[in-house]
């Protein structure tokens, strides 16, 4: 038969009972003759109350030993699946990132996965077992230490697993049915979308849709691997991401103009009031946070209100990275010149998303039009040739997604259900 890689989030193993359920259903998987390959997360909220525990006993712990008790979370889950199945007469074996052989950068809290050489897992497999490995960690090719790969990325190593296992198609599970129009919590009308391109799955992830990791996606798309999203709890046929060909094949009706609705609560904004306008300041203005390994997401630049010779700059950022920006911006401040800080991280992101708007006009007034009725108040706008975003009030982040999501028609008359209430 095929060779299938299954990952489970937090939701699916949180608890024994939840455990176990999941290991019956590996174990159909594999009495159908599959070869499977699990990916678990650490159990339920595992992951935050360590985090809390280790606030506790420091408030900045170093992030090598952080990443050294964040990946025991995964490692129990793992454990406890293999003994799961070992009950239902299923030989399992588990291992850490690093037994698996996922090999990453140095970056801890944050690394990327630079190979895959999953010997023993292959190995697991011709003996006949179950191969589990331990998602979101790694080992450092040149310190050799444990690494973390950043919330949610779980799913980016089943994904990298799939690839350099030639796996069929990888399979991510989760406590909802698929990929929705809008987040089910959110827009209980949203609705499950069937199958969607890499390049809209991408934006998605980015814009804040928290069912797949950005890194997962955009691994799936550079290795051309299959992803079906289902949930954990059913046993109905989920979302299917694939090429987006694929999709517009399989489709024989028009593409809807908006394929979904995106949100983000993760972010904050940084205001650089009176930055000198000159050649070169804002280079080293995003320099300095680039140094600090932070991303940037959506930037505006506009004359500053101090003086008509200077500029202020506006960028948004992950709100765990602020304190790190703010303090690589006071380095600075002499050298460039500038004169104030502000910084604001009662804020959201709201973003549509479909390839249809490439050809339909309008697109942005229906969405600010939308917005306009609810008294919405737009801080900032970006836009990609599939995407528009606006930076809002924390407390608008709601009213926005379904203000949005009933403009572009994409309600339901079906209530989406959310099976255990995390997204994961």
């Amino acid at each position: 038969m095929g060779r299938i890689v299954q990952k489970y989030g937090g939701s699916s193993v949180a608890d024994a009972e939840s455990i176990k359920r999941v290991a019956r259903r590996i174990a159909r998987t594999r009495g159908d003759g599959h070869d499977v390959i699990i990916v678990i997360s650490a159990m339920g909220d595992t992951t935050d109350e360590l985090m809390d525990l280790a606030l506790q006993v420091s408030p900045r712990p170093k992030s090598r030993e952080l990443d050294m008790l964040l990946t025991t979370g995964e490692r129990q889950s793992a454990a406890l699946l293999a003994m799961a199945l070992s009950d239902l007469g299923v030989d399992a074996v588990s291992y850490t990132g690093s037994q698996a052989g996922v090999i990453t950068t140095p970056t801890h809290g944050n690394a990327r996965i630079i190979d895959i050489t999953p010997g023993r897992v292959e190995t697991a497999l011709q003996e006949g077992n179950v191969a589990i490995v331990a998602g979101f960690q790694g080992v450092s090719q040149t310190t050799k230490d444990v690494t973390t790969l950043g919330r949610g990325a779980s799913d980016t190593t089943a994904v990298a697993l799939a690839a350099a296992l030639g796996a069929d198609y990888c399979e991510i599970y989760s406590d909802v049915d698929g990929v929705f129009t809008a987040d089910p919590r959110i827009v209980p009308s949203a609705r499950k979308i069937d199958q969607i391109g890499y390049e809209e799955m991408m934006e998605l992830a980015a814009s804040g849709a928290k069912i797949l990791h950005l890194r997962c996606v955009e691994y799936a798309r550079r290795e051309n691997v299959t992803v079906h999203v289902r949930s954990s709890f059913t046993d109905l046929s989920g979302t299917w991401v694939l090429p987006q060909e694929e999709v517009e094949k399989g489709s024989p009706m028009e593409e809807a103009i908006i394929t979904g609705v995106a949100h983000d609560r993760g972010e904050a904004k940084i205001t650089i009031v009176g930055v000198p306008d000159q050649v070169g300041e804002a280079a080293a203005i995003f320099k300095a946070v680039a140094d600090r390994e932070i991303n940037i997401d959506m930037i505006v630049q506009n004359v500053s209100r101090l003086s008509d010779v200077a500029t202020d700059i506006s960028f948004t950022l992950p709100m765990a990275d602020g304190r790190k920006a703010i303090e690589a911006l006071e380095e600075i401040r002499d050298t460039v010149g500038f004169k104030e800080l502000l910084y604001d991280d009662q804020v959201g992101k709201v973003s549509i998303v479909g390839v249809g708007m490439r050809s339909h006009p309008g697109v942005t007034a229906t969405f600010f039009d939308a917005l306009a009725k609810e008294q919405v108040n737009l801080q900032m706008i970006s836009t990609s040739e599939i995407r528009i975003s606006v930076v809002v009030g924390a407390d608008d982040v709601d009213r926005a997604v379904r203000a949005a999501h009933t403009a572009f028609g994409l309600d339901s008359t079906d209530e989406a259900k959310v099976y255990a209430g995390t997204g994961r």
